[in-house]
């Protein structure tokens, strides 16, 4: 019930003046969140927080906390068990550099490519009101979407980085898009999934992500991966 009533309140459009702008003119702060498990232990991790300067793509802060992850994981409700530690270092942000707030933030996991639309993108931007964007590596298999032949096949279609595909479900909804970043050597592609989580309509979220892509991953993702590996202990 408490997902359902947190989906009512989602919002699939642009609400910001930069994100209208064709070269985002005003954006100057993008966040990257991340929730990285110790290896063998799925009760400890490290909730991690950067943010990036736009479009030079520098690390203007950081924040790799470890916490004691205590909820159950249920699938479908992952957001339920990770978003409270990465509400609080978004809160953290905000008292202790309020200046550096980051004005969009991405996140490695899905948005509305989710069982039930809402997934943590979606969660975690309602939660802390801002623009959120769901960046997903692997296909999240929901509403008739299958990693098939044709699949497959869609994906090799991407001749050029930038070229993208939609994920349209059984019902009919749009739920994402597949981008193209960068070709390895082998002419083989690793695209993205990218999803709406909130206050972003998903043509700007799939130029926003491009944008930030020095390598496959987008810059705040890979930064705030690197962060909390630092961070484990060894």
């Amino acid at each position: 019930r408490e997902q359902a009533q947190l989906r009512a309140t989602v919002i699939e459009e642009d609400t910001e003046q930069w994100q209208k702008d064709s070269s985002f003119t005003g954006l100057e702060r993008v966040g990257g969140v991340d929730l990285s498990y110790i290896k063998g232990d799925d009760t400890s991790a490290c909730a991690s927080l950067v943010v990036l300067s736009y479009p030079a793509l520098e690390v203007l802060y950081e924040d790799c906390r470890m916490v004691a992850v205590s909820a159950p994981y249920v699938a479908g409700f992952l957001a339920f068990r990770e978003v409270p530690f990465l509400v609080e270092a978004v809160q953290r942000l905000q008292q202790e550099e309020p200046k550096l707030k980051p004005q969009v933030l991405l996140v490695d996991g899905n948005g509305l490519l989710h069982p039930r639309g809402f997934g943590v993108a979606c969660h975690l931007g309602v939660l802390t009101d801002l623009p959120c964007i769901g960046v997903a590596k692997n296909l999240l298999q929901v509403d008739g979407l299958v990693r098939d032949e044709l699949h497959r096949e869609q994906i090799r279609s991407l001749q050029r980085g930038g070229d993208t595909f939609p994920l349209t479900g059984a019902s009919g909804r749009l739920l994402g898009m597949v981008s193209s970043v960068l070709r390895s050597c082998n002419n083989s592609s690793k695209p993205l999934y990218i999803s709406v989580g909130h206050r972003v309509c998903l043509g700007t979220a799939v130029r926003l992500v491009q944008s930030c892509c020095r390598y496959r991953i987008p810059e705040p993702i890979r930064q705030v991966r690197e962060q909390g590996a630092e961070e484990q202990p060894r």
